[in-house]
């Protein structure tokens, strides 16, 4: 054979098995440090595909086909600009830590010692402080020389980081399987005894550029944690039945919104149900949408869910998508709580969690 047909046929080997990889590595930008932010996009057997940047581990985007097999996104597409990429992105599905949620009064007493934290919402600790796992850049590894379709990021967070004891080894490692999951695998180890409570904060709408009112949610949760007006937790765990919290059948989102008052939005942790001593992967929660016939199922092995969303008494204002947040984790401010399963990791200990959020249409 010619050698020229050689070459021909070995380029479109190449850009052949480059076009059917399933993860596709491409630069995005840099930080103002210079640091080199990139993107990873997953893609299944039908088409269906996750994106995923190494600034916060961010979930940018995610497109998963309605009940016609049109293809949109189910999260809120996160575009990097200098801004973004120097700032963090607003209601970007990042991951959160080193602890998610609330800490009150950014402090915390761990084997005798009072441990003070970055009160970024002052006087509280917010999703991990100032500079939490959102705003930095993780380690990108990808199995399989890009034949996978999985990206794992881990990143190294140094004792005295925002206040926390401990080096911290942690990682995330986003799969996209053919059956339309996406699934996330949580891993770490400390040199020290440390809080961990780690969540993706995804941003989702399952008709892009409708309002998420109408949703069909059901939750696996008889209770929920009590909060105070500071949204910290009181320590108590009340019943869901009867109230404004209770979605233990298919229930409209937006259903009661007249009783969460003037700004109506969830913003609560549910307490998934599960016996104590079990750590399996379990449902979790449900959210259907009618219109495009798309559904999304929440499998976990975290006690709690907090359900966040947008405004539900009116239509997004002009310019602003509706959205709901399905964020597994432990329970907010457990590390002030000893009744709450504990989020402290240890040395020897290897931290492991995983959620999956499981997409179909019908």
């Amino acid at each position: 054979m010619p050698r020229i047909l050689l070459l021909a046929f070995a380029v479109l080997f190449l850009y052949a098995h480059a076009a059917s990889a399933a993860v596709q590595r491409a630069l995005v930008g840099r930080t103002p440090e210079g640091v080199e932010v990139e993107s990873f996009t997953l893609t299944n057997a039908h088409g269906s595909s996750a994106k995923i940047l190494t600034l916060g581990a961010t979930l940018a985007d995610l497109r998963m086909p309605d009940r016609t097999g049109k293809f949109a996104a189910m999260v809120n597409e996160i575009i990097p600009t200098p801004r973004g990429l120097a700032e963090g992105f607003p209601q970007s599905g990042a991951v959160m830590g080193r602890v998610a949620n609330r800490i009150a009064h950014a402090r915390f007493t761990l084997d005798g010692r009072t441990y003070v934290l970055t009160p970024n919402s002052p006087p509280h600790h917010m999703h991990g402080g100032k500079r939490g796992f959102k705003f930095v850049v993780w380690r990108p590894e990808v199995p399989d020389a890009g034949r996978s379709s999985s990206v794992r990021l881990s990143y190294i967070s140094v004792a005295g980081e925002e206040g926390y004891p401990g080096t911290l080894n942690v990682s995330v490692t986003y799969t996209l399987t053919d059956d339309d999951t996406l699934r996330l695998d949580y891993a770490a180890t400390t040199s020290a005894p440390t809080p961990l409570n780690l969540t993706n904060h995804a941003y989702f709408n399952l008709n892009p550029g409708a309002d998420v009112i109408d949703y069909l949610v059901e939750i696996a949760a008889e209770r929920y944690t009590a909060v105070d007006v500071e949204k910290l937790p009181t320590g108590a765990l009340p019943p869901v039945r009867g109230t404004v919290f209770d979605f233990t059948r298919p229930t409209r989102l937006g259903s009661r919104a007249g009783d969460l008052g003037p700004r109506a939005i969830y913003d609560h942790n549910y307490v998934i149900n599960r016996p104590a001593s079990d750590a399996s992967l379990r449902f979790a929660a449900r959210v259907s949408d009618a219109v495009s016939g798309r559904q999304v199922e929440v499998w976990t092995t975290e006690p709690g869910m907090q359900l966040y969303t947008s405004t539900l008494n009116a239509s997004p204002v002009a310019g602003r998508k509706a959205y709901v947040c399905l964020e597994t984790q432990h329970f907010p401010d457990s590390v002030n709580h000893l009744t709450f399963p504990s989020t402290i990791v240890r040395p020897g200990t290897p931290f492991r969690s995983t959620t999956e959020y499981r997409f179909s249409s019908r």
